[in-house]
């Protein structure tokens, strides 16, 4: 490696400036939004399956997993995370199950609360997958690759909300190292990624519209335009917003009657699995704000100075005098 001096700083500088300049372009606001309105979700009261769940299950069949079996647990653990004997479970999310209707009593009503993946402006998941196996897409969803991910779970760790879920005895990790590194392939919802990318809405949002017509629960379209119906509902009937602060922003926006504060204290109170927080600061922001961005690039580039030096030093003094011209 021959770097000069002189170059070793203008390589430096466009470094710290692709990596601030990189963070701001990860965090834009997606195409693409959701807005779910809790008021109008009856549960498909009266059907064996709510609409949208089974949409989504049709949908999305063909990509379930096939786990080989017998699993093996892989070192040091001795358990294994296995939804394929549970595959008709509906009521919770899983590997063949990326949508369900939470139900909440309040007041000695209940509410119906779809939940799914919020498909968040700057996702903790995408950031922190050390396989890159999660992707953000130009349409505001992010999306896990099965044949990237090893199920390392790091995903549902970050999440506030813990979505992504795992399955063993899939994956690549089968053809690496399956007794010592890998759990599975995580799996959720990406917003039917084929069909929005050509204009088409989520299959959740159709059977929705099917069922209510005017009166479905799910709107979808234009991310700038569900924001304003949001705001504007909200100030017009007095509603509540969920999703647009969360975690820094998402694609998911909930509108509701009642107070989220309120949802959430009985959601705690009945110690759901699923929850929805609502003074929820999104962590990788907080630790990537701009004085954060200039430090962490100027470590990047100290590590790069010192593999330079590294490598400099090897050389014979004849060669160092020479790069240094």
């Amino acid at each position: 490696m021959n770097l000069s001096r002189r170059g070793f700083l203008a390589f430096s500088s466009m470094l710290c400036g692709s990596f601030l300049l990189g963070n701001s372009a990860d965090a834009a606001k997606g195409k693409y939004a959701t807005l779910i309105d809790l008021s109008k979700c009856d549960g498909c009261t009266n059907e064996p399956i709510p609409r949208c769940v089974k949409a989504c299950r049709d949908y999305n069949k063909e990509r379930f997993p096939e786990p080989k079996k017998p699993i093996l647990p892989y070192w040091p653990r001795k358990t294994y995370e296995d939804w394929s004997d549970k595959r008709d479970k509906i009521d919770t999310l899983t590997p063949y199950n990326w949508i369900f209707v939470q139900k909440v009593n309040i007041d000695d009503k209940q509410i119906n609360i779809p939940r799914r993946c919020m498909h968040c402006d700057n996702p903790p998941c995408v950031r922190e997958c050390p396989f890159g196996a999660l992707t953000k897409q130009p349409e505001g969803n992010s999306v896990i690759s099965d044949k990237l991910c090893f199920g390392g779970a790091k995903c549902r760790d970050v999440c506030p909300w813990h979505i992504p879920q795992r399955q063993a005895g899939v994956g690549i990790y089968l053809q690496i190292l399956p007794k010592y590194a890998g759990g599975g392939v995580m799996y959720k919802c990406d917003l039917c990624k084929d069909r929005i990318k050509n204009g088409e809405e989520p299959a959740c949002v159709i059977a929705c519209r099917d069922r209510l017509g005017q009166n479905a629960v799910f709107t979808f379209g234009d991310r700038n335009q569900i924001y304003e119906l949001a705001q504007k509902r909200a100030k017009e009937e007095g509603l509540y917003i969920y999703g647009d602060k969360q975690n820094g922003g998402t694609s998911t926006i909930y509108i509701s009657k009642v107070p989220f504060e309120t949802i959430e204290k009985a959601l705690k109170a009945n110690k759901e699995r699923f929850q929805m927080p609502v003074k929820l600061e999104n962590k990788i922001e907080s630790t990537f704000n701009p004085i954060g961005k200039i430090a962490l690039a100027s470590g990047v580039i100290s590590m790069l100075g010192a593999a330079i030096g590294a490598i400099k030093s090897k050389k014979s003094p004849k060669e160092a005098e020479d790069s240094e011209k």
